[in-house]
This record gives C-alpha cells, sequence and structure tokens, in this order.
C-alpha cells in the first residue's frame, strides 16, 4: 500500500509551476558504458591471467594482442601464465547494463498539466542546467519583487 502524500497547498495557480521528473522504466534494461555504471575495471585497470597452453587460453590471448584495441601491459608468471594488465579508463570486456533514467520537465504540478507540454531531456546534464536556469529565473523574481 503506498503511503498517502502530505502536499502544502500552493499560493499560484497550475499553470505557475514546472516539474521536474527523473524517472526509471520498469523492467527495462539498455546496454551501457563502463562509465555510465561505475565499472570498478573501467575506474582501476584491471588483469586478465591466461594460459596460453590451451586452445581457449592462446585465442583469448592472440585476441587481446591483435583485436582488443585496449592499452595493456603483458608479462609472464612463474608458473608460464600470462598476465595482460590493462590500464583505466577504458572500456573492459564485459557487457554491462542499466536501466535507463528519462528527464522530464512538464507544465504544472500534482494538480495537473493544464497545457499538456512535456519537454524530454536526452542527457542528465541538459536537464540539471534546465533545472537550474529554473531556479535563478525564480531567484531574479522574488528579488525584483
Amino acid at each position: 500500500m503506498q503511503r498517502p502524500v502530505n502536499r502544502i497547498d500552493p499560493n499560484l495557480p497550475v499553470q505557475a509551476y514546472q516539474t521536474y521528473s527523473i524517472t526509471t522504466p520498469r523492467d527495462t534494461l539498455v546496454k551501457a558504458a563502463c562509465e555510465q555504471v561505475a565499472c570498478q575495471a573501467w575506474t582501476h585497470g584491471w588483469e586478465s591471467v591466461i594460459d596460453e597452453t590451451t586452445d581457449l587460453g592462446a585465442k583469448q590471448a592472440a585476441y587481446i594482442r591483435t583485436q582488443a584495441g585496449r592499452t595493456f601491459r603483458e608479462q609472464r608468471t612463474a608458473a608460464g601464465l600470462t598476465v595482460f594488465r590493462f590500464d583505466s579508463r577504458q572500456r573492459c570486456f564485459a557487457d554491462h547494463r542499466t536501466r535507463p533514467e528519462l528527464y522530464a520537465v512538464r507544465d504544472g504540478d500534482w494538480r495537473g498539466n493544464p497545457t499538456g507540454r512535456t519537454r524530454k531531456h536526452t542527457r542528465a546534464i541538459d536537464w540539471v542546467e534546465d533545472f537550474g536556469e529554473h531556479q535563478q529565473r525564480i531567484a531574479d523574481q522574488q528579488q525584483k519583487g
């Protein structure tokens, strides 16, 4: 059961308000970049230890050396394994998924959207900038009186 919402009665008509929202759709996953999901390999770098005496290991090492397109240093262990040390801030080998966020600005408030107008930002930074500019306009109007 959802908790009832306590709201302060607005002083102005619904047309005087804008509502900023961030929502995530249910049951939706999208492919995401390492940076978006705070991937530890992307943040700190990582090591892949490969046994090149196996078919799989030989194929993995060949892929890393010739096709992976990532920056790495290569070493051999005393046990004969190959250690690939990858620098940070580059895409790892995992497929990351995340829930998308929808950044919206609509006219009105909880009482409704009288104009039906809604703007959707594709990037969080744009939504934050829009919100900040809106807050500044309100502050400027208050200062003018």
